[in-house]
Protein backbone atom coordinates (compact mmCIF):
# COMPACT_ATOMS: atom_id res chain seq x y z
CA UNK A 1 0.00 0.00 0.00
CA UNK A 2 2.89 2.61 1.09
CA UNK A 3 4.33 1.23 -2.18
CA UNK A 4 0.88 2.07 -4.22
CA UNK A 5 0.40 5.75 -2.53
CA UNK A 6 4.17 6.69 -3.23
CA UNK A 7 3.27 5.69 -6.80
CA UNK A 8 0.08 7.57 -7.02
CA UNK A 9 1.72 10.92 -5.63
CA UNK A 10 4.92 10.41 -8.50
CA UNK A 11 2.24 10.86 -11.31
CA UNK A 12 0.72 13.56 -9.28
CA UNK A 13 3.82 15.44 -8.60
CA UNK A 14 4.09 15.17 -12.59
CA UNK A 15 0.70 16.03 -13.78
CA UNK A 16 -0.44 18.88 -11.60
CA UNK A 17 2.03 21.59 -13.64
CA UNK A 18 0.12 20.45 -16.76
CA UNK A 19 -3.26 20.49 -15.12
CA UNK A 20 -2.56 24.00 -13.57
CA UNK A 21 -1.95 26.16 -16.74
CA UNK A 22 -5.73 25.40 -17.09
CA UNK A 23 -7.46 25.24 -13.98
CA UNK A 24 -6.71 28.92 -11.33
CA UNK A 25 -7.27 27.03 -8.54
CA UNK A 26 -4.86 24.30 -9.12
CA UNK A 27 -2.39 26.89 -10.31
CA UNK A 28 -2.42 28.44 -6.89
CA UNK A 29 -1.71 24.98 -5.68
CA UNK A 30 0.76 24.39 -7.96
CA UNK A 31 2.77 28.19 -8.08
CA UNK A 32 2.38 28.54 -3.89
CA UNK A 33 3.82 25.21 -3.39
CA UNK A 34 7.11 26.05 -5.15
CA UNK A 35 7.50 29.05 -2.71
CA UNK A 36 7.29 26.71 0.39
CA UNK A 37 10.82 26.17 1.19
CA UNK A 38 12.18 29.19 0.16
CA UNK A 39 10.08 31.06 2.64
CA UNK A 40 10.77 28.60 5.21
CA UNK A 41 14.54 28.89 4.64
CA UNK A 42 14.31 32.89 4.72
CA UNK A 43 12.66 32.68 8.48
CA UNK A 44 13.38 29.72 10.21
CA UNK A 45 16.83 28.88 11.76
CA UNK A 46 18.41 25.52 12.54
CA UNK A 47 18.59 27.40 15.97
CA UNK A 48 15.00 28.59 16.20
CA UNK A 49 12.46 26.63 18.31
CA UNK A 50 9.60 26.16 16.37
CA UNK A 51 5.96 25.05 16.89
CA UNK A 52 3.98 23.91 13.18
CA UNK A 53 0.50 24.01 12.95
CA UNK A 54 -1.11 22.26 9.89
CA UNK A 55 -4.70 23.68 8.50
CA UNK A 56 -6.45 21.93 5.99
CA UNK A 57 -8.54 24.96 4.71
CA UNK A 58 -9.96 28.18 6.44
CA UNK A 59 -12.65 26.42 8.81
CA UNK A 60 -9.68 24.23 10.34
CA UNK A 61 -7.55 27.39 10.49
CA UNK A 62 -10.75 28.99 12.64
CA UNK A 63 -10.60 25.87 14.58
CA UNK A 64 -6.83 26.22 15.24
CA UNK A 65 -6.59 29.37 15.86
CA UNK A 66 -7.30 29.72 19.28
CA UNK A 67 -4.58 27.75 20.25
CA UNK A 68 -2.38 29.56 18.02
CA UNK A 69 -3.05 33.23 20.05
CA UNK A 70 -2.78 31.23 23.22
CA UNK A 71 1.01 29.58 22.02
CA UNK A 72 1.75 33.05 20.33
CA UNK A 73 0.78 35.06 24.16
CA UNK A 74 2.79 32.84 26.29
CA UNK A 75 5.69 31.21 24.26
CA UNK A 76 6.86 34.40 22.22
CA UNK A 77 10.15 32.66 22.13
CA UNK A 78 8.99 30.30 19.75
CA UNK A 79 8.12 30.64 15.78
CA UNK A 80 4.95 29.60 14.63
CA UNK A 81 4.71 27.98 11.03
CA UNK A 82 1.30 27.85 9.95
CA UNK A 83 0.55 25.73 6.66
CA UNK A 84 -2.49 24.49 4.50
CA UNK A 85 -3.36 22.09 1.97
CA UNK A 86 -6.36 24.31 0.32
CA UNK A 87 -5.72 27.40 -1.52
CA UNK A 88 -8.91 28.69 -0.46
CA UNK A 89 -7.13 29.23 3.13
CA UNK A 90 -3.98 30.22 2.39
CA UNK A 91 -4.76 32.80 -0.15
CA UNK A 92 -7.35 34.26 2.61
CA UNK A 93 -4.67 33.99 5.69
CA UNK A 94 -1.01 33.85 3.77
CA UNK A 95 -0.44 37.42 5.81
CA UNK A 96 -1.85 36.41 9.30
CA UNK A 97 0.07 38.33 11.46
CA UNK A 98 0.61 35.86 14.86
CA UNK A 99 2.23 33.14 12.23
CA UNK A 100 5.42 34.01 11.56
CA UNK A 101 5.47 32.28 8.17
CA UNK A 102 2.41 30.49 6.45
CA UNK A 103 3.37 28.24 4.27
CA UNK A 104 1.53 25.45 1.59
CA UNK A 105 2.03 22.14 2.97
CA UNK A 106 4.19 21.01 0.31
CA UNK A 107 2.95 17.30 -1.46
CA UNK A 108 3.56 14.35 0.85
CA UNK A 109 6.43 12.86 -1.31
CA UNK A 110 8.99 11.10 0.76
CA UNK A 111 12.06 13.67 -0.57
CA UNK A 112 9.55 17.04 0.41
CA UNK A 113 8.90 15.44 3.45
CA UNK A 114 11.48 14.82 4.84
CA UNK A 115 12.90 18.40 3.67
CA UNK A 116 9.38 20.06 5.09
CA UNK A 117 10.43 18.34 8.08
CA UNK A 118 14.36 19.28 8.38
CA UNK A 119 13.48 23.22 7.52
CA UNK A 120 10.46 23.64 10.22
CA UNK A 121 11.90 21.39 13.01
CA UNK A 122 9.02 21.77 15.11
CA UNK A 123 9.48 20.81 19.08
CA UNK A 124 5.72 20.39 18.41
CA UNK A 125 3.47 19.67 15.31
CA UNK A 126 -0.18 20.42 15.81
CA UNK A 127 -2.99 18.88 13.22
CA UNK A 128 -6.11 20.27 12.86
CA UNK A 129 -9.03 17.59 12.64
CA UNK A 130 -8.07 15.94 10.18
CA UNK A 131 -5.62 15.43 7.42
CA UNK A 132 -3.54 12.72 7.82
CA UNK A 133 -0.40 12.71 5.36
CA UNK A 134 1.38 8.88 5.97
CA UNK A 135 4.91 10.08 4.66
CA UNK A 136 4.89 13.11 6.64
CA UNK A 137 3.46 11.75 10.14
CA UNK A 138 6.37 8.82 9.11
CA UNK A 139 9.33 11.14 9.74
CA UNK A 140 7.62 13.30 12.45
CA UNK A 141 7.53 9.69 14.17
CA UNK A 142 11.26 8.57 13.50
CA UNK A 143 12.54 11.95 14.59
CA UNK A 144 10.80 11.49 17.85
CA UNK A 145 8.64 14.52 17.01
CA UNK A 146 5.64 15.78 19.71
CA UNK A 147 2.50 15.52 17.20
CA UNK A 148 -1.06 15.96 18.48
CA UNK A 149 -4.14 16.35 16.86
CA UNK A 150 -7.20 18.98 17.80
CA UNK A 151 -10.68 19.21 17.53
CA UNK A 152 -10.52 15.67 15.67
CA UNK A 153 -13.54 13.62 15.09
CA UNK A 154 -13.56 10.05 13.87
CA UNK A 155 -16.21 8.22 12.25
CA UNK A 156 -16.65 4.59 12.07
CA UNK A 157 -16.97 4.36 8.39
CA UNK A 158 -13.66 5.83 8.16
CA UNK A 159 -10.68 4.01 6.76
CA UNK A 160 -8.80 3.63 9.89
CA UNK A 161 -11.45 1.23 11.41
CA UNK A 162 -12.29 -1.17 8.20
CA UNK A 163 -10.58 -4.75 8.46
CA UNK A 164 -8.34 -4.02 5.72
CA UNK A 165 -7.34 -0.51 7.51
CA UNK A 166 -4.12 -1.17 8.71
CA UNK A 167 -2.14 1.02 6.98
CA UNK A 168 -4.10 3.74 7.37
CA UNK A 169 -4.00 2.58 10.78
CA UNK A 170 -0.09 2.99 10.95
CA UNK A 171 -0.08 6.67 10.05
CA UNK A 172 -2.10 7.44 13.68
CA UNK A 173 0.94 5.67 15.96
CA UNK A 174 2.08 9.17 14.77
CA UNK A 175 0.35 11.27 17.19
CA UNK A 176 1.18 11.78 20.95
CA UNK A 177 -2.50 12.66 21.73
CA UNK A 178 -5.98 13.24 20.03
CA UNK A 179 -7.94 15.52 21.64
CA UNK A 180 -11.10 14.66 20.01
CA UNK A 181 -14.85 16.38 19.96
CA UNK A 182 -16.58 13.07 21.08
CA UNK A 183 -16.75 10.49 22.95
CA UNK A 184 -17.65 8.25 20.15
CA UNK A 185 -14.52 9.54 18.86
CA UNK A 186 -12.82 8.18 21.86
CA UNK A 187 -14.13 4.89 21.92
CA UNK A 188 -13.50 4.31 17.99
CA UNK A 189 -9.79 5.44 18.55
CA UNK A 190 -9.97 2.46 21.68
CA UNK A 191 -11.74 -0.07 19.67
CA UNK A 192 -8.41 0.39 17.39
CA UNK A 193 -5.83 0.02 20.40
CA UNK A 194 -5.51 3.86 21.02
CA UNK A 195 -6.16 4.78 23.94
CA UNK A 196 -4.13 8.26 24.35
CA UNK A 197 -7.23 10.28 23.11
CA UNK A 198 -9.35 12.96 25.40
CA UNK A 199 -12.99 14.19 24.30
CA UNK A 200 -11.77 17.79 24.73
CA UNK A 201 -14.47 19.13 22.60
CA UNK A 202 -14.46 21.36 19.62
CA UNK A 203 -12.10 24.67 19.78
CA UNK A 204 -14.26 26.71 17.01
CA UNK A 205 -16.68 27.32 20.27
CA UNK A 206 -13.94 29.01 22.44
CA UNK A 207 -13.23 31.06 19.00
CA UNK A 208 -16.73 32.21 18.25
CA UNK A 209 -17.25 33.01 21.95
CA UNK A 210 -14.40 35.55 21.22
CA UNK A 211 -15.98 36.87 18.72
CA UNK A 212 -18.70 38.73 20.57
CA UNK A 213 -16.65 40.80 21.89
CA UNK A 214 -14.61 41.74 18.27
CA UNK A 215 -17.45 42.45 16.34
CA UNK A 216 -17.49 45.36 14.09
CA UNK A 217 -20.23 47.17 14.70
CA UNK A 218 -22.09 47.76 11.07
CA UNK A 219 -24.17 50.79 10.87
CA UNK A 220 -25.93 50.46 7.67
CA UNK A 221 -26.61 46.62 8.36
CA UNK A 222 -28.25 48.10 11.68
CA UNK A 223 -30.37 50.61 9.86
CA UNK A 224 -31.43 48.24 7.24
CA UNK A 225 -32.40 45.62 9.99
CA UNK A 226 -34.11 48.31 11.86
CA UNK A 227 -37.54 47.21 12.95
CA UNK A 228 -37.91 44.57 10.68
CA UNK A 229 -37.57 40.57 11.09
CA UNK A 230 -34.69 39.78 9.60
CA UNK A 231 -32.88 36.79 7.88
CA UNK A 232 -29.56 36.58 7.39
CA UNK A 233 -28.15 34.06 4.88
CA UNK A 234 -24.52 33.28 5.12
CA UNK A 235 -22.28 31.74 2.69
CA UNK A 236 -24.69 30.71 0.41
CA UNK A 237 -24.65 28.72 -3.05
CA UNK A 238 -27.02 28.68 -5.98
CA UNK A 239 -29.36 25.87 -4.93
CA UNK A 240 -29.10 27.64 -1.70
CA UNK A 241 -29.75 31.11 -3.08
CA UNK A 242 -32.51 29.47 -5.97
CA UNK A 243 -34.94 28.44 -2.90
CA UNK A 244 -34.47 31.88 -1.17
CA UNK A 245 -35.10 34.01 -3.94
CA UNK A 246 -38.10 31.87 -4.39
CA UNK A 247 -39.52 32.84 -0.99
CA UNK A 248 -38.47 36.74 -1.47
CA UNK A 249 -40.19 37.10 -4.97
CA UNK A 250 -43.37 35.09 -3.93
CA UNK A 251 -43.74 34.64 -0.54
CA UNK A 252 -42.03 37.06 2.16
CA UNK A 253 -44.07 39.50 3.70
CA UNK A 254 -43.09 43.30 3.51
CA UNK A 255 -42.45 42.88 7.27
CA UNK A 256 -39.14 41.10 6.51
CA UNK A 257 -35.83 41.49 5.43
CA UNK A 258 -33.09 39.45 3.73
CA UNK A 259 -29.21 40.20 4.05
CA UNK A 260 -27.17 37.40 1.60
CA UNK A 261 -23.65 36.85 1.83
CA UNK A 262 -22.74 34.68 -0.83
CA UNK A 263 -20.15 32.03 -0.96
CA UNK A 264 -18.99 33.39 -4.11
CA UNK A 265 -18.86 37.37 -4.46
CA UNK A 266 -17.56 37.61 -8.04
CA UNK A 267 -19.12 40.26 -10.06
CA UNK A 268 -20.74 37.80 -12.62
CA UNK A 269 -22.54 35.80 -9.71
CA UNK A 270 -23.34 38.72 -7.91
CA UNK A 271 -25.18 40.48 -11.35
CA UNK A 272 -26.86 37.32 -11.21
CA UNK A 273 -28.34 37.40 -8.06
CA UNK A 274 -29.95 40.76 -8.08
CA UNK A 275 -30.83 40.15 -11.79
CA UNK A 276 -33.34 37.08 -10.37
CA UNK A 277 -34.67 39.16 -7.51
CA UNK A 278 -38.24 41.55 -7.88
CA UNK A 279 -37.62 43.25 -4.77
CA UNK A 280 -35.72 46.24 -4.25
CA UNK A 281 -32.40 44.93 -3.98
CA UNK A 282 -29.13 46.98 -2.36
CA UNK A 283 -25.22 45.80 -2.79
CA UNK A 284 -23.61 46.54 0.76
CA UNK A 285 -20.56 47.97 -1.42
CA UNK A 286 -22.83 50.91 -2.76
CA UNK A 287 -25.20 51.01 0.60
CA UNK A 288 -23.70 54.30 1.43
CA UNK A 289 -24.60 56.14 -1.89
CA UNK A 290 -28.62 54.84 -1.89
CA UNK A 291 -31.43 54.83 0.23
CA UNK A 292 -32.30 51.50 2.42
CA UNK A 293 -35.71 52.73 3.42
CA UNK A 294 -37.96 50.87 0.97
CA UNK A 295 -34.85 48.15 -0.15
CA UNK A 296 -36.40 44.20 1.30
CA UNK A 297 -32.66 42.64 0.00
CA UNK A 298 -28.77 43.49 1.17
CA UNK A 299 -26.41 41.58 -0.32
CA UNK A 300 -23.13 41.39 1.05
CA UNK A 301 -20.48 42.06 -1.77
CA UNK A 302 -17.48 41.95 0.30
CA UNK A 303 -15.92 39.53 2.53
CA UNK A 304 -14.67 39.57 6.21
CA UNK A 305 -17.83 40.82 7.92
CA UNK A 306 -20.12 37.93 7.65
CA UNK A 307 -19.62 36.76 11.42
CA UNK A 308 -20.37 40.56 12.45
CA UNK A 309 -23.84 40.55 10.91
CA UNK A 310 -25.13 37.73 11.87
CA UNK A 311 -25.47 40.01 15.22
CA UNK A 312 -28.54 41.05 13.12
CA UNK A 313 -30.65 38.82 12.55
CA UNK A 314 -33.48 37.21 13.75
CA UNK A 315 -32.75 33.95 12.39
CA UNK A 316 -29.62 32.47 10.21
CA UNK A 317 -29.79 30.20 6.91
CA UNK A 318 -26.31 29.17 6.68
CA UNK A 319 -25.52 27.81 3.17
CA UNK A 320 -24.14 25.05 2.19
CA UNK A 321 -26.46 22.30 2.85
CA UNK A 322 -27.06 21.39 -0.96
CA UNK A 323 -23.65 20.39 -2.00
CA UNK A 324 -20.55 18.98 -0.12
CA UNK A 325 -21.81 20.25 3.26
CA UNK A 326 -22.90 23.07 5.61
CA UNK A 327 -20.63 26.00 6.22
CA UNK A 328 -20.51 27.13 10.15
CA UNK A 329 -23.60 27.49 11.93
CA UNK A 330 -21.42 28.29 14.93
CA UNK A 331 -21.39 31.52 14.56
CA UNK A 332 -24.70 32.62 13.90
CA UNK A 333 -25.66 30.22 17.18
CA UNK A 334 -23.50 32.44 19.19
CA UNK A 335 -25.47 35.30 19.06
CA UNK A 336 -28.38 33.27 20.14
CA UNK A 337 -30.63 33.44 17.37
CA UNK A 338 -32.08 30.29 15.73
CA UNK A 339 -30.58 28.39 12.49
CA UNK A 340 -32.06 26.99 9.09
CA UNK A 341 -29.90 24.36 6.85
CA UNK A 342 -29.91 22.37 3.54
CA UNK A 343 -30.19 18.81 4.09
CA UNK A 344 -26.28 17.97 3.66
CA UNK A 345 -25.30 18.16 7.86
CA UNK A 346 -25.14 15.16 9.00
CA UNK A 347 -20.77 14.97 9.62
CA UNK A 348 -21.12 18.23 11.52
CA UNK A 349 -21.75 17.33 15.35
CA UNK A 350 -22.94 21.16 16.52
CA UNK A 351 -25.81 20.77 13.25
CA UNK A 352 -27.01 17.30 14.42
CA UNK A 353 -27.12 18.12 18.31
CA UNK A 354 -29.10 21.33 17.19
CA UNK A 355 -30.92 19.70 15.18
CA UNK A 356 -32.42 17.15 17.79
CA UNK A 357 -32.59 19.83 20.48
CA UNK A 358 -34.82 22.43 18.02
CA UNK A 359 -32.54 25.09 17.47
CA UNK A 360 -31.50 24.27 14.31
CA UNK A 361 -34.05 23.43 11.39
CA UNK A 362 -33.50 21.41 8.15
CA UNK A 363 -35.38 22.44 5.00
CA UNK A 364 -35.02 20.54 1.51
CA UNK A 365 -37.43 22.69 -0.76
CA UNK A 366 -39.55 25.91 -0.96
CA UNK A 367 -42.66 24.43 1.08
CA UNK A 368 -40.29 23.52 3.99
CA UNK A 369 -38.29 26.88 3.78
CA UNK A 370 -41.85 28.88 3.79
CA UNK A 371 -42.93 26.92 6.82
CA UNK A 372 -39.96 27.60 8.85
CA UNK A 373 -39.62 31.32 7.98
CA UNK A 374 -43.56 31.90 8.71
CA UNK A 375 -43.11 30.16 11.87
CA UNK A 376 -40.38 32.32 12.64
CA UNK A 377 -42.06 35.80 11.40
CA UNK A 378 -45.37 35.29 12.83
CA UNK A 379 -44.01 34.12 15.90
CA UNK A 380 -41.56 35.64 18.27
CA UNK A 381 -41.86 33.10 20.91
CA UNK A 382 -40.66 29.99 18.79
CA UNK A 383 -38.04 32.49 17.55
CA UNK A 384 -36.90 33.48 21.14
CA UNK A 385 -37.08 30.04 22.35
CA UNK A 386 -34.83 28.23 19.38
CA UNK A 387 -32.43 31.06 19.68
CA UNK A 388 -32.29 30.53 23.65
CA UNK A 389 -30.56 26.98 22.88
CA UNK A 390 -27.83 27.51 20.80
CA UNK A 391 -26.75 30.09 22.71
CA UNK A 392 -27.51 28.03 25.62
CA UNK A 393 -25.41 25.02 23.30
CA UNK A 394 -22.32 27.35 23.07
CA UNK A 395 -21.82 28.49 26.49
CA UNK A 396 -21.93 24.54 27.42
CA UNK A 397 -19.15 23.74 25.02
CA UNK A 398 -16.55 26.48 25.50
CA UNK A 399 -13.19 25.25 27.34
CA UNK A 400 -11.46 23.18 24.69
CA UNK A 401 -8.64 25.14 24.43
CA UNK A 402 -7.87 25.37 27.83
CA UNK A 403 -7.63 21.46 27.99
CA UNK A 404 -5.49 21.52 25.03
CA UNK A 405 -3.04 23.79 26.14
CA UNK A 406 -2.70 22.34 29.75
CA UNK A 407 -1.39 19.58 27.28
CA UNK A 408 0.83 21.62 25.29
CA UNK A 409 2.36 23.49 28.29
CA UNK A 410 3.75 20.50 29.31
CA UNK A 411 5.57 20.22 25.99
CA UNK A 412 6.81 23.15 25.01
Amino acid sequence: MQFLYNILLFVANTFIPLIAVFHPKMKLFYSGRKETFTKLQNTITATDKTVWIHCASLGEFEQGRPIIENIKSKYPNYKLIVSFFSPSGYEIRKNYDLADVVVYLPLDTVKKATQFIKFTHPTLAIFVKYEFWPNILQILKKEKIKTILISGIFRKKQAFFRKNGSWFRNSLSTFSHFFVQDEDSVNLLKGIGYSNATESGDTRFDRVHELINQKINLPLIASFSSQHHTLVAGSTWPKDEELLIQYINKKASNKEKFIIAPHNINLKEIKRLVEQIQKKVVLFSQAKKQDLSDAQVLIIDSIGILTSVYNYANVAYVGGGFGAGIHNILEPATYGIPIIIGPNYQKFKEANDLVLNNACFEINSIESLTKQLHNFSNNKKITTASGNITLDYIQKNIGATKKIMEYINKVL
